[in-house]
């Protein structure tokens, strides 16, 4: 649009000038200039004596030039304030407030196929999310979507990164993944990052890179398959805690804060207070360590990562007590 007006009045400028060193007032040719370049067809401004060929000639370049140019500047008027442009504008000013407003969000690198199936579970999760591609989505979406390179600092930026929890890199190709990882780890030292490699023998890079766990989807989705071919009450059982809404019960990871009063009693404490209380399947300790079916009396330190089966309230219970 800048372009647009910024070759129009030069072109103005231009015949307006022209048109005063072959004699015409200021006036004369600036309205001889506005008439010639918007082809209205107006009498040619001047006398007989002024209208000569030199400036015919110059009429006929102005014309040439200057409808080329108020054609070029109409048509970015009409894309800007009808086909939605403007609008465009003002929905991806509207989209980076919403963005600087989230905080410990999930940004997703790569609106693929696995970039969708990721967004379904975090939206089920019901975390917020901002997911960066380099194309506009085909399909409409209710969350904040940044257009350009993940691997592009500034673009993580935008995404928020810095104030986010967790970064899923679900890019199509390791090297760009590779990428991200390392970028957003620079940039965020604390940030959660989940890689996707279609290569297993890539993985120490990942996690050089900085990267706390690195998915092969193709590894779990053989992994999925033979599941459901040798057990496949297991596997149902498994997705419908953990993709199906429709059932109220689900597994959540709930983590012993700082500072909880659960810390330092025993797993037989959980339900004190409760009637009813999820299942613990298991307990992760500070050094990685799984335990599990914990027995009662397992003692609850900080940090420990307790992992529960439940319904919503029962699992909304136990999470305010490790709080």
């Amino acid at each position: 649009m800048r372009l647009g007006v910024l070759i129009l009045l030069l072109v103005i400028a231009t015949g307006t000038g022209g048109y005063m060193l072959l004699g015409l007032s200021f006036f004369d040719s600036l309205y001889q200039t506005v008439i010639t370049v918007t082809t209205v067809g107006f009498q040619e401004v001047g006398t007989a004596d002024e209208i000569t060929t030199p400036y015919r000639v110059f009429t006929l370049v102005l014309v040439v030039t200057g409808t080329g140019s108020v054609v070029y500047t109409l048509g970015l008027l009409v894309d800007t304030f009808i086909e939605g442009s403007l609008n465009d504008e003002l929905r991806r000013r509207r989209m980076l407030r919403e963005i600087e407003g989230l905080e410990n969000h999930v940004v997703i690198a790569g609106w693929g196929r696995t970039g969708h199936a990721i967004a379904d579970s975090v939206r089920r999760a019901g975390q917020q999310m901002v997911v960066i591609d380099r194309e506009p989505p085909d399909d409409l979406s209710d969350h904040p979507v940044v257009i350009g390179e993940a691997t592009d600092d500034g673009v993580l930026r935008l995404a928020g990164l810095e104030r986010a929890s967790t970064l899923i890199a679900a890019l199509s190709n390791d090297a760009d993944n590779l990428f991200v990882t390392l970028s957003a780890r620079s940039l965020c030292p604390d940030l959660f990052i989940v890689a996707r490699t279609t290569d297993q023998k890539n993985e120490p890079k990942f996690f050089q890179a900085g990267a706390d766990r690195v998915v092969n989807p193709h590894e779990i989705g053989g992994s999925r398959m033979a599941a459901v071919a040798l057990q496949p009450n297991v596997a149902e059982f498994l997705d419908e805690v953990l993709h199906d809404e429709s059932h109220d019960v689900a597994a959540h990871e709930i983590r012993v804060a700082s500072g909880s009063h659960l810390a330092g009693r025993a797993v037989a404490e959980l339900a004190e207070r409760e009637e009813r209380r999820p299942l613990i399947i298991a307990i992760r300790d500070g050094d990685g360590r799984y335990h599990t079916n914990p027995a009662s009396g397992t003692k609850l330190a900080e940090g420990n990562v307790i992992i529960a089966l439940g319904s919503a309230s029962e699992l909304a219970a136990l999470r305010s007590l490790c709080d």
